[in-house]
């Protein structure tokens, strides 16, 4: 049996630079069945300068995008804290580097998995610093072509590296026709490699229908309430709706799972006695009466008559005995 689709509740931002909120996450989302929690860890000065710009202006009290970076930061040491919270509640800590100075700092906390961003796949010197590490990667292709990935996937493959692939819609949130829910299956056929689906949607359908299509992986933002600050809010789960997408993902995992042969029903003998019915007739009856189509009703349980299903065979013949209404029609009744 193939092992579960692994779901990942990815925080990023919605924590607000707070540690407090942050850890209040990590106890909440480990009470939703998921096997991991992401992060992403920003280091604004190595990865970032003033002359970035805002993707949506969402922010009240950062000047800049790179403000807003330095908000969302945390010291190596209470990177640290976070992993070990993590450990401590059963959840695989994954975390999203964008600069090479955090690859560094991961390493010291003892990341479990690398993900990369779709703004990433290009970035040829991150990936390098983090197939040097030689930990699994799994990559979301939001924002690239077929002709990018490819030159993606051939210098992992170069690497020798543990590599997933996420379809993904860079939209929030993103609409049914931007789900690209077809591309699943073209990224296995085209690489052969772990394939998933990164969800924007803030739906539970979208993840059941990426399940049951063949993602391996699952990964959809959390939040506390679509309503808090932050530019991924609008496009991620909420607690309980994640709670709910975990049951039903692994429900739909065990049923592909469960292959029913449609051959094998004697086990339903003993309901198809009961739930199967028998002819009868549905008015008086007179010997010698030819039967015809209007003379007959079906009637449960299945064995105390001619069964329903022959009821061809029962028309045009003639009764050798008087039939009272709802009397079953047995094949001594006829000659």
């Amino acid at each position: 049996m193939k092992t579960k689709p692994y779901l990942i509740a990815e925080i990023a931002q919605a924590h607000e630079g707070s540690l407090g909120i942050l850890h209040s996450y990590i106890d909440a989302v480990a009470k939703t069945g998921v096997q991991a929690i992401k992060f992403q860890m920003h280091i604004a000065e190595a990865e970032s300068s003033v002359h970035e710009p805002f993707r949506v202006k969402f922010s009240k009290e950062d000047n800049t995008r790179f403000d807003y970076w330095k908000r969302m930061e945390f010291s190596l040491e209470q990177w640290k804290g976070i992993k070990k919270h993590c450990d401590e509640v059963g959840l695989d800590f994954i975390c999203s580097p964008f600069s090479n100075l955090a690859v560094d700092w991961l390493e010291e906390i003892g990341v479990k998995i690398y993900k990369i961003g779709s703004g990433e796949v290009n970035n040829l010197l991150l990936l390098e610093k983090i197939c040097h590490t030689g930990k699994p990667i799994i990559i979301s292709s939001g924002m690239s072509s077929f002709d990018e990935l490819d030159k993606t996937v051939s210098f992992l493959k170069s690497k020798n590296v543990d590599f997933s692939i996420l379809q993904c819609t860079t939209a929030y949130p993103t609409k049914p026709e931007q789900f690209g829910l077809n591309v699943i299956n073209e990224l296995k056929e085209r690489y052969n490699v772990s394939v998933g689906f990164s969800d924007h949607s803030a739906k539970i359908s979208t993840g059941i229908a990426a399940v049951a299509l063949g993602a391996e992986i699952l990964e959809f933002h959390v939040v506390f309430h679509r309503d808090i600050f932050g530019p991924d809010a609008i496009a991620s789960l909420t607690i309980e709706e994640t709670k709910q997408l975990t049951e039903a993902v692994f429900e739909i995992h065990e049923a592909l799972e469960s292959p029913i042969n449609k051959n094998q029903n004697e086990k339903f003998n003993e309901l198809k006695s009961i739930f199967e019915k028998s002819l009868a007739v549905n008015k008086n009856l007179p010997v010698n009466h030819t039967i015809t189509f209007d003379d007959l009703e079906s009637k449960k349980p299945k064995g105390f008559g001619i069964p329903a299903a022959d009821f061809q065979k029962v028309i045009g013949k003639k009764l050798n005995k008087q039939k009272s209404q709802w009397d079953f029609l047995n094949e001594e009744d006829l000659e």
